[in-house]
């Protein structure tokens, strides 16, 4: 059994838009908050700093955490080879440093990630993003601290 494990997310949203990493798999694209794993000892604001550059290649103004998220693989649409994975996932709201807008992977991106992309939050529903629940309140603009528990 694998151990559970932490991730940081960012939200960037700028101009009605979202940024967000664009990753391939068997079942074609699909949409990522950029962000990944804690290491050791790394606070998790820093976490999400280091992701963001790694991902999206842009550092990032850190702000609120506003969402807990944990993901339990065995209830979810992945469970076949994913029924071990524990991981609890905070998302910050976060803006660009800088005003370059992001349009390659960053220094070191996922294996699945094939680019960043800006997506209009009202289209949110018309792309395969995980986690759901998330688009949702995004779309909706519900933007609040919030614990999300298991949900996908």
């Amino acid at each position: 059994m694998k151990p559970i494990r932490n991730s940081a997310k960012a939200i960037i949203i700028q101009d009605e838009k979202i940024l967000l990493t664009k990753n391939k798999d068997d079942f074609g694209f699909f949409y990522l908050f950029p962000g990944g794993g804690q290491d050791h000892g790394e606070e998790l604001k820093d976490t999400v700093y280091r992701e963001c550059l790694e991902e999206i290649g842009e550092k990032v103004m850190v702000s609120d955490l506003v969402y807990v998220r944990e993901y339990i693989g065995k209830s979810h649409e992945f469970a076949e080879w994913d029924s071990d994975a524990h991981q609890v996932e905070f998302y910050f709201s976060c803006s660009l440093a800088s005003n370059d807008s992001p349009c390659v992977n960053g220094t070191n991106p996922d294996k699945d990630q094939v680019g960043v992309e800006w997506i209009e939050i009202k289209k949110l529903h018309e792309i395969r993003l995980y986690p759901k629940a998330l688009g949702k309140i995004i779309i909706n603009n519900e933007i609040e601290i919030r614990y999300l528990g298991d949900v996908n």
